[in-house]
């Protein structure tokens, strides 16, 4: 008999949190020249010689995340194979008020935490690595164009140096 009692016991212990009202969703709206799926159309730097790649921008968890996927391919070279890049960024609103954050994670086993600005009038949105994490540190810059083409930034910080950003990356996309 106390066996069935303690299941029953944790459900309604849990109740109170189930029927919660649930916080209301954060204004995305200025992340709206973001949505959708794109398609990279140039790209310069090192590497800078991705054959093809691509980003899309969605929401998920009914509009309480923003979630990015984006991908890079490179053609095989006398010295390496072909190889694709795969990444997943969640963006989020801070429940402590920072504002917004993203974690991103990559098939190479990369994670970074970003803090993130929006700027422009919603027009460019920076993510920026946290400048205590180990190693390199990592800022990513997507700014709205006149066309409607995204420009994008990858800017790398060496260790010792976190406010000494060298552009890394940069072309532009175009949604599909």
């Amino acid at each position: 008999m106390k066996r069935g009692i303690l299941p029953l016991l944790l459900i309604f212990a849990a109740l109170p949190l189930a029927v919660q009202p649930a916080a209301k969703p954060a204004d995305w709206s200025a992340w709206n020249f973001l949505l959708g799926d794109w398609v990279s159309t140039d790209g310069k730097g090192q590497p800078g010689q991705a054959s093809a790649g691509g980003f899309s921008f969605t929401f998920d968890l009914q509009k309480r995340l923003l979630v990015r996927r984006s991908f890079s391919e490179f053609p095989a070279t006398k010295d390496t194979p072909a190889l694709r890049h795969d990444d997943l960024m969640i963006v989020f609103q801070d429940e402590t008020g920072r504002g917004a954050r993203a974690v991103y994670f990559d098939n190479e086993g990369h994670v970074i935490h970003y803090a993130v600005a929006l700027s422009d009038g919603g027009g460019t949105v920076t993510f920026v690595g946290d400048a205590n994490a180990p190693g390199p540190r990592f800022r990513f810059v997507y700014r709205k164009q006149g066309d409607g083409s995204v420009a994008l930034q990858f800017d790398i910080a060496l260790p010792g140096k976190p406010e000494a950003f060298s552009k890394y990356v940069e072309g532009t996309a175009r949604r599909k």
